[in-house]
């Protein structure tokens, strides 16, 4: 069973002018001051003393934050404002009444959200977005395709060669469908800080679908160049560091307001890089509930429209800040059992260029897979948009929303549709997920790492010398042959997809994944010398890539 490639597409709108995202930020003071509205109308329906509460929270929160991480990217004057809203919640405080406290808690709370609402929303620039797609299509073109055109004689290559670098496979033609029928939310896996953007050039370039509006870490803004561009480009800001309930609200508003104003979002729902190198499991509800709530809010307005959910699984043969991030992995989950090792990567824009250098001009394969588009109940929804059932019925998704034949608000409902459509994203995340050569020779390694020395220490196991591993090529074989097979049982019951070098001898197989894991690290997780014996020089790296097969069931079985 062969998954079938989708080509390079062309755009779904093809003026940039006629992009949802470019008409949102058009009007973004307009906008801003309606997130604040929102925002302030919802906290408001609290009791006064619970509102008082959130403020002096938010308060304390934020002067802590400011002494204990501060960023170059934060106003000069938030000591000063954050001092201000304590003194003035404690004289609006002092011997109120329950009305006057409520006016008072509303100035202040204004005063908050305002400021919260400009630093979130994002922007958007016909003119930059033309530039950047010019700057990112001829910055590729040079990294990616020079080391392969230079034995042709070019230096740069050409567009095409380009996109062929890109595989996209799955529900393509669904989603570009979607795009015409109502709003989309991409919810794609999450590995590196380089995501965002390839699947925005990919997006682009070659499925042919509009930008989306999508979160940045608020750090990225500490670079003013990025940062300029950035706020250009759809990107809205998040703030990790802040916890407080007003801002966490703030932030919602903006998702929820946007869907409804019909503009297309990408989340990254894991809220962050996976760490492990696993696929994600457990995924953020708070941004993934407003799509929820925007579509209860269309169908009160009486409008069809519809929010979609397109689970995006993005494959890579290894990655930019694997050590860093296993290290980052090993100390939340061993504390005092974990010993650091040495990172061998830096953040340098040099480091980076070596790393889309080395994937790009000797790697073929950097795959997205487009999973089953859904509604936000998560209902599989056919090409024209209308949602199934699990008979594969046409159904009307109103009455998910309905009591005695109206629409109404239940959060607690609402809330139990979010944890079906996660699960329903994570099984998509797993069956969608394409098994590359790299991943399939570092489990199988791992596993034979594990069973020739049986510990319940992982620690332990992870800081074994490197010279305690080595395997000769044909027992290898006969390991990965036994994982092979369960893959392709796998496949058969649609909980996996195969790229095609999974299908290839596998002696040819094993070559070509252990060549992509030792393109970018200065220390291979695997290797192999010239007498065929196969090696790894850090556990950590190895682990890592291991991990990306780990939720399926795989275990250690030689041969047939």
């Amino acid at each position: 069973m062969s998954m079938e490639r989708s080509g390079v597409k062309p755009h779904v709108i093809p003026e940039i002018k006629d992009w949802p995202v470019n008409k949102l930020y058009k009007k973004r003071k307009e906008f801003v001051r309606e997130v604040s509205e929102f925002t302030i109308k919802r906290i408001m329906t609290d009791k006064p003393e619970d509102v008082s509460h959130k403020i002096a929270r938010a308060a304390y929160l934020e002067t802590l934050r400011i002494k204990d991480e501060p960023w170059k990217v934060d106003p000069e004057d938030e000591m000063s404002f954050w001092r201000k809203v304590r003194k003035n919640l404690a004289t609006h405080s002092l011997g109120s009444s329950p009305e006057d406290m409520s006016v008072s808690n509303e100035k202040i709370l204004r005063k908050i959200v305002d400021r919260y609402s400009e630093e979130i929303v994002g922007g958007f620039k016909v003119s930059t977005f033309k530039f950047a797609r010019k700057f990112l299509t001829l910055f590729f073109k040079i990294i990616f395709n020079t080391a392969w055109s230079l034995g042709k004689g070019r230096l740069f290559g050409n567009r095409r060669e380009l996109q062929e670098r890109i595989k996209v496979y799955g529900h393509v033609d669904d989603l570009r469908n979607l795009m015409k029928k109502g709003t989309v939310v991409i919810v794609p896996t999450h590995f590196s800080n380089l995501d965002s953007i390839i699947v925005g050039y990919a997006l682009d370039a070659v499925i042919g679908v509009p930008s989306f509006t999508y979160g940045a870490g608020l750090n990225l803004f500490n670079n003013k160049i990025v940062g300029y561009y950035m706020s250009r480009l759809g990107a809205y800001r998040v703030d990790r560091r802040k916890k407080n309930k007003i801002y966490l609200e703030t932030l919602k508003g903006m998702s929820n307001l946007a869907l409804r104003r019909g503009t297309n979002c990408l989340f990254f729902p894991g809220g962050t890089r996976s760490r492990s190198g696993k696929i994600e499991t457990k995924l953020k509800l708070g941004l993934m509930g407003t799509a929820v709530e925007a579509q209860r809010s269309l169908l009160q307005n009486g409008t069809d429209r519809k929010v979609y959910v397109v689970p995006i699984v993005m494959g890579y043969h290894f990655v930019l800040e694997a050590k860093s991030l296993i290290n980052q992995h090993l100390k939340q989950t061993g504390e005092e059992l974990f010993i650091p090792s040495k990172l061998d990567e830096s953040r340098s824009i040099t480091k980076i260029i070596k790393f889309a250098w080395q994937y790009f001009s000797r790697s073929s394969e950097i795959t997205f897979s487009i999973g089953q588009p859904m509604d936000v109940v998560g209902n599989a929804v056919d090409p024209e948009g209308n949602s199934l059932d699990q008979y594969g019925n046409v159904i009307d998704i109103k009455g998910y929303f309905s009591w005695e034949g109206e629409v109404t608000t239940d959060l607690q409902r609402e809330q139990e549709y979010t944890r079906r459509m996660a699960a329903k994203i994570v099984e998509s995340y797993h069956k969608d997920n394409i098994v590359l050569s790299s991943h399939l020779v570092a489990f199988s390694a791992y596993l034979m790492l594990r069973d020739e020395n049986p510990t319940p220490d992982l620690y332990g196991l992870l800081r074994l010398p490197p010279e305690d591993f080595s395997v000769h090529l044909d027992d290898f074989i006969i390991v990965v042959d036994g994982i092979k097979n369960q893959l392709f049982k796998l496949e058969e019951n649609n909980k996996i997809k195969l790229s095609e070098e999974i299908r290839w001898d596998t002696k040819d197989l094993i070559k070509d994944g252990i060549e992509n894991l030792g393109l970018y690290h200065s220390k291979n997780p695997l290797g192999m010398n010239k007498e065929n014996i196969i090696y790894s020089q850090d556990f950590y790296l190895l682990y890592y890539y291991h991990n990306k097969l780990a939720n399926f069931g795989l275990t250690l079985r030689k041969g047939k």
